[in-house]
């Protein structure tokens, strides 16, 4: 999992967190879910359902809505 300022900076665009929001939410077969914000908190807006699309897949949320690791 990775986050918006994370993707931006492999992309190539330090900076750019917010571009990547704006491209993401255009993007209907990127799995949006899978980033978060930094320090791992979800998207204010979207957060139940990121929560619920994330525990899907093994994911945690903790107390503050941040994200643990995969549960194995």
């Amino acid at each position: 999992m990775l986050s918006y300022g994370e993707v931006a900076l492999r992309a190539g665009r330090p900076g750019g967190a917010r571009a990547v929001v704006r491209a993401l939410h255009q993007l209907d077969d990127v799995p949006w879910w899978r980033v978060v914000r930094k320090g791992g908190t979800l998207a204010p807006l979207v957060a139940r359902e990121q929560g619920q699309l994330l525990a899907a897949e093994g994911y945690r949320a903790r107390q503050g809505k941040s994200v643990r690791h995969r549960a194995r």
